[in-house]
């Protein structure tokens, strides 16, 4: 949040999340039936963009990117079933209000925390009892502390889910949130979502990318990091975390998701690195 004012892209995220559902062909990528509600009064104005703009690429370039990290990720979370998931940046996520049988750890700003549960009192929606709110800046660090004082146990593993968030961040900020990451117990695991430069990008990542970048300088919420795989598993090494893949777009839900009828295609902008504490 800038200024007292919300976050566009946390606002434009969830819209994206909420439009698949009413805009794009079977076979959805995730079932996202909360973020309408979320949004409240801006549900129609921001919704009504995707139905009749949907098959732009900036628009369909953010619905198949945020429904493709979100699926790679609650599917590791179904695999592995985790006692601890860490959402960090979550922003208006709704992992927690669709799901139970795992406690929640949403990290954000807290100015943008007190937002979401206006939007959440507003929409008659209620905080479920394992969801706990974790008021951090990443800029400032103390991450680990914080957890633990909202009732994260860092002796049992943890799946920490950080999605469209290091972009937005300076490296240094990167750095020091991976050495909090890097205390976790081990078995923990990491999905990181890292824009790469522009060299790493296809034609369409980078079409969509300069579109993008515009809106959010706009939104005085700028890119500042670019990664590239090496860059980025150098760093987790650093900080005691060993990379397990780096996944693509396309490969974060099955193929056949990509047989489609609808705008949304993969493309290159991002990826997801999929990092381990290794044990002993």
């Amino acid at each position: 949040m800038q200024d007292g004012q919300p976050s566009r892209t946390a606002l434009s995220t969830a819209a994206a999340r909420a439009a698949h559902l009413v805009v794009d062909h079977e076979p959805h990528i995730l079932h996202d039936t909360v973020a309408a509600a979320l949004l409240g009064d801006r549900a129609e104005e921001m919704l009504g963009y995707h139905r009749a703009h949907g098959d732009h690429l900036v628009l369909s370039g953010t619905r198949a990117l945020v429904t493709a990290r979100g699926a790679y990720t609650e599917r590791l979370l179904a695999d592995r079933s985790p006692d601890q998931y860490v959402i960090l940046g979550a922003g208006l996520d709704t992992f927690a209000h669709r799901h139970s049988g795992v406690r929640v750890f949403e990290v954000d700003h807290p100015a943008t925390q007190e937002w979401k549960r206006a939007l959440l009192s507003r929409a008659g929606i209620p905080i479920p009892g394992h969801l706990a709110f974790v008021p951090v800046d990443l800029e400032s660090g103390a991450l680990l502390d914080r957890l633990t004082a909202a009732g994260f146990d860092p002796r049992r593993s943890a799946l920490v889910g950080w999605l469209g968030v290091t972009m937005y961040l300076t490296r240094d900020a990167i750095s020091a949130t991976l050495a909090e990451l890097g205390r976790l117990s081990p078995g923990s695991e990491l999905v990181m979502e890292y824009a790469l430069p522009a060299e790493l990008r296809d034609a369409t990542g980078n079409e969509y990318a300069a579109i993008a970048a515009e809106v959010v300088r706009e939104s005085n919420e700028p890119y500042l990091t670019f990664l590239s795989p090496d860059d980025v598993t150098t760093l987790m090494k650093r900080h005691g975390l060993e990379v397990l893949d780096h996944v693509t777009m396309h490969d974060a839900v099955p193929p056949s998701t990509w047989t489609r009828t609808d705008a949304l295609r993969p493309f290159t902008w991002t990826r997801l690195a999929h990092a381990t504490i290794p044990r002993p």
